[in-house]
């Protein structure tokens, strides 16, 4: 099925449930309650859902999760697309990315179960706001809210100590002030680094979005795309331009790359603000630094609305053609719904999307290993009202794959010292244009 085909479809299939049904509220409700048995398929990445297999089997005896890590996050969406396109070997179960679910909506028409009709029609005041957004796609619900990624300022104290930086920057003005003074600590000193590749693109987004950017926009099969004329993006834009002609933050460290925790636990790297499921990631990969990392807000922009956004996160989504879905369902309902289930996810090194969660003591407290990673700082505490902070989600184009690969093609040269900002937003915006009609939408800038 060819992507025009694809999103007639969708508006097809859209128009039908409206007519039938007039929303939500008047559907016949799905068939969720009683005994369930049989196997469920699950395709995840997530390592801290393999303690709820063995708890959510002890409570649901009759009903087997086979949980199977299929590969990365793009690697499981691919092998997702081609099951479906294939029409067999498709999972019951399959988690994704936030910003993925819009291209999964709308690229593969039929490929997941809209979950208006189930329980978690009456959720949404259960859950942090951008997560309960970012499942809401053309009027339907496409899977329950697992984790969350509010952003937040990790850093190293020593670092910032050795650099007479007392407090962490609290404002950008303040980071940028804060930079200079690192970096004068030596040549290989920087508060952060950042290189423009396609794993950065996400936080690069994330940074316009919490500043109160909203460059894309989603009407039926009408996308529009307004970044090279949007005031913040712009604002944002020149302030990292800035960061990169000053030479004040590091742009040859590759994200996620062996270097790149290296400077982390040697104090070069002294700061990254990035999701809230970064502290697991540090513990294991720069635990030289123990004791010296701490965790705070993100910096903010004076008169901003928005005060913090979301850096990652994902969801279960239930696959259409499952044929259990009774049983698929209540693993969903387990993974981000249950006490049990959220608590088990959460102890595992999850960050929960539940307000219940985010509120529980124990959870607030952290783990002892973690703690004393952080200086024994509460690190939750901070976490929890970062997710708060988030107040809605950030629209993303439904190609979001192909627009990652396009960032890395036109951000990258920049922060290697070749062109500007403003100049790869505007070609990124071409790109993305034409790759919009090509799959069908009729594209507005």
């Amino acid at each position: 099925m060819n992507t025009r085909t694809r999103v007639t479809a969708l508006l097809v299939a859209t128009a039908m449930v409206a007519l039938s049904g007039c929303g939500a509220s008047q559907q016949q409700a799905a068939d969720t309650e009683g005994e369930a048995s049989g196997t469920v398929t699950v395709w995840a990445w997530e390592p801290a859902l393999k303690p709820l297999v063995a708890k959510f089997e002890k409570k649901y005896p009759n009903i087997t999760i086979k949980l199977t890590n299929v590969g990365t996050a793009p690697k499981t969406t691919s092998s997702f697309t081609n099951a479906f396109e294939a029409g067999s070997g498709m999972p019951d179960v399959v988690q994704f990315e936030y910003s993925t679910l819009p291209q999964i909506v709308y690229g593969y028409q039929g490929a997941l179960e809209n979950l208006s009709s189930y329980p978690i029609s009456g959720w949404k005041d259960d859950y942090t706001s951008g997560p309960w957004s970012s499942v809401n796609v053309s009027d339907g619900i496409y899977g329950v809210p697992m984790d969350s990624g509010p952003m937040a300022m990790f850093y190293n104290k020593a670092t910032f100590d050795k650099a007479g930086v007392s407090e962490p920057p609290k404002t950008w003005d303040e980071f940028y002030e804060a930079a200079k003074k690192i970096h004068a600590l030596g040549d290989n000193y920087y508060i952060s680094s950042y290189g423009g590749d396609t794993n950065d693109s996400n936080s690069i987004v994330a940074f316009w979005a919490q500043a109160g950017a909203k460059p894309f926009a989603m009407d039926g099969e009408n996308l529009t795309i307004g970044l090279k004329n949007d005031e913040t993006i712009n604002k944002v834009n020149d302030y990292w331009q800035r960061m990169i002609d000053e030479g004040l933050i590091a742009t040859n460290i590759p994200s996620w790359s062996d270097e790149w925790f290296r400077s982390f636990a040697d104090g070069t790297n002294a700061a990254v603000i990035t999701g809230a499921w970064m502290p697991a990631n540090l513990a294991g990969s720069s635990a030289a630094a123990a004791g010296d990392w701490r965790v705070a807000p993100t910096p903010v922009w004076p008169g901003a609305e928005t005060i913090n956004s979301s850096n990652g996160g994902s969801t279960l989504a239930l696959a259409a053609s499952s044929k259990n879905k009774k049983a698929a369902w209540k693993w969903l309902e387990f993974v981000s719904h249950d006490e049990e289930g959220i608590a088990a996810y959460t102890d595992a090194g999850g960050f929960p999307s539940n307000k219940a969660r985010l509120e529980d003591e124990d959870f607030l407290k952290g783990s002892d290993e973690l703690s004393k990673y952080f200086g024994g700082q509460e690190y939750n505490k901070v976490l929890a009202q970062s997710a708060l902070d988030v107040k809605e989600s950030f629209v993303f184009p439904p190609f979001w794959g192909y627009a990652m690969t396009a960032f890395g093609d036109e951000f990258g040269p920049v922060f290697q010292g070749s062109g500007k900002l403003d100049d790869a937003v505007a070609q990124w915006q071409s790109k993305l244009v034409d790759y919009g009609k090509q799959q069908g939408f009729t594209v507005k800038e």
